[in-house]
Order: structure tokens, then C-alpha cells, then sequence
């Protein structure tokens, strides 16, 4: 099994139920074929770096999941299909990253408590 992390940028126009209905396409999609997720991080509306489709803010959503190399391909079309995705990027984790991404999740955990 393979550690991968995408983040995906939504539209701004939509409402925070369309925000999770998208969300939970994308969690389907990975648990589906075979996927696991590990941890998921609602970065909120954020200002984005140059104008895409003449909008200059998106919601941002990151997931780190395990899974097979052919989950990708799966899932990246479906990101390609559905309108409401402005951008994306899905990249696997070698095992430092995987180590930093735990650092990170309990530092995110112990500041939450």
C-alpha cells in the first residue's frame, strides 16, 4: 500500500452543503476502490495565489489516504469531470513525508485539546 495526500481546490460559489457533498464524493470514490483515509483537513475558504476562471478565492480540502497506484487514475477523473473542482494536485508520500504528516496530525491534535 502506497501513502498519497491530494488537495483540491472547489469553487467559492457554493454553499457549505455543497462543499461537503463534494468532499464526500471524493472520500467515496478513494474508500471504493480499496483506499483508506487517514486523516482529511478543511483549510477553508483561502485567497488563491493568481485568478483561475476568474475567481481569486476557492475552498481548500486536503486528504491523506493509502491505497493502490491505479486508485489515482480513478480518482483524478473524477476530479477532471466534476465542475466544481477549480484545481488539484495528488502526489505519493515517501516515508519521510509520511513521518512529517503524522508529526503534523498529532501536533494539529494536542493544539485542538
Amino acid at each position: 500500500m502506497n501513502h498519497y495526500e491530494t488537495v483540491f481546490i472547489v469553487t467559492p460559489v457554493l454553499s457549505d452543503v455543497q462543499v461537503k457533498e463534494a468532499v464526500s464524493k471524493f472520500r467515496g470514490v478513494i474508500t471504493e476502490n480499496g483506499g483508506q483515509i487517514i486523516s482529511e483537513e478543511d483549510w477553508g475558504l483561502r485567497k488563491l495565489a493568481y485568478p483561475i476562471q476568474k475567481k481569486t478565492t476557492g475552498f481548500y480540502y486536503l486528504m491523506e489516504f493509502t491505497g493502490e497506484g491505479d486508485i489515482i487514475e480513478k480518482l483524478e477523473t473524477q476530479y477532471r469531470r466534476d465542475e466544481r473542482v477549480i484545481r488539484f494536485l495528488t502526489f505519493k508520500m515517501d516515508k519521510y513525508a509520511v513521518e512529517y504528516a503524522e508529526k503534523r496530525r498529532n501536533k494539529n491534535t494536542a493544539k485542538q485539546e
